[in-house]
């Protein structure tokens, strides 16, 4: 049903306005009586949970950052089946984000180039979301991303993420440093270790026991990434996630127009699983076992899932295909996986 009117109606539609539309849908869906029922029909096997990061999550799969900036939906996703949700990116101060069109479908290749920016209402904003949403009961796991705001410069990124942190802490299950969208003028800058050590160090003063994970780009060379898996347990960090967005072009087979036309930005999707994966392997090898790795790039299908899962992945994250499979996706990767139930242990 869903693939039938993606073909018909939401691809001809332009990107973000059909994303807003399915957003508003879900964010409004516990204020109707089919919540419950969709809930019911959606929740995660008990076989499922996976204890990390000092929480129970419900599924070892999760929604990533980008879908709710403003962490207005968390319930509606919930109910979905994401056993957990993580918001954002939040910035400290409020920001529209790069000038529209930002967002882009490439079909063939089941991915999607944005250059959003970090839009999203500030960090005070989701603060008060997040307390009005802490209330309801049944909720996933929240998890928190924040990043640095465009009108801050980057030798004062350090400020702006404490801002971010001590805001959004008290109401966070963990937190995400992103340092490696490509949308944010010389954000992916702060994964140099002399930049990024400092910076979170200054953010795990601000939020104390909340559990402490860096985002990094699949675009690093091997050698970078062992660099700062190695940093994180030398600071103590609770978790890696790998991999945000990459830059790369290579092996795409839509229209070279169509992929010129949508210009700069951040691409994610099916293209984007192989580097994920090795740098997900990559980590393992590096870091100790108990140290939570959550593996996000090209996941489609639970097969995809079990693969992260196998290859040392502690949770798994999608996006992209949530535009391609509709609003069951999380529903249908759980019951697959509830039939393999000892490779989330």
């Amino acid at each position: 049903m869903y693939r039938l009117l993606f073909r018909l109606i939401l691809v001809r539609m332009d990107p973000e306005r059909a994303h807003h539309l399915a957003y508003e849908v879900i964010r409004l869906l516990p204020r109707t009586g089919l919540g419950w029922i969709i809930r019911r029909l959606c929740a995660p096997d008990a076989r499922l949970a996976v204890r990390t990061l000092g929480q129970t999550f419900p599924s070892p799969f999760g929604l990533a950052a980008g879908f709710d900036k403003d962490a207005r939906a968390i319930r509606g996703l919930g109910q979905f089946g994401f056993g957990h949700v993580e918001i954002g990116t939040v910035t400290a101060h409020a920001q529209p984000g790069n000038p529209t069109p930002r967002l882009f479908r490439l079909v063939e290749d089941r991915a999607v180039i944005n250059r959003m920016g970090f839009n999203n209402h500030g960090a005070e904003a989701a603060a008060e979301e997040l307390v009005r949403t802490r209330r309801a009961p049944s909720l996933p796991v929240i998890g928190v991303n924040i990043g640095k705001s465009r009108v801050v410069e980057v030798d004062d990124a350090e400020a702006d993420y404490r801002r971010s942190a001590r805001t959004l802490a008290p109401l966070a299950d963990y937190m995400v440093v992103n340092v490696s969208s490509p949308n944010t003028p010389g954000l992916r800058g702060l994964q140099e270790l002399d930049r990024l050590e400092p910076l979170l160090v200054a953010v795990r003063e601000e939020i104390g026991s909340v559990p402490l994970l860096v985002k990094i780009a699949p675009d690093l060379q091997d050698e970078e990434i062992v660099h700062l898996a190695q940093l994180a347990v030398r600071l103590g960090l609770d978790g890696i996630i790998a991999t945000n967005t990459t830059i790369s072009r290579e092996g795409l087979r839509s229209d070279p127009s169509r992929i010129e036309s949508a210009g700069a930005g951040g691409l994610s999707g099916r293209p984007l699983a192989a580097r994920a994966l090795e740098v997900l392997r990559l980590l393992r090898s590096v870091v100790p076992a108990d140290l939570c790795l959550i593996s996000v790039g090209g996941v489609d299908t639970s097969a995809d899932v079990r693969e992260r899962l196998a290859a040392g992945a502690t949770l798994v994250q999608g996006y992209t295909a949530y535009l391609y499979r509709g609003p069951f996706w999380a529903r249908g990767i759980n019951r697959e996986l509830a039939k393999y139930g000892e490779l989330t242990r």
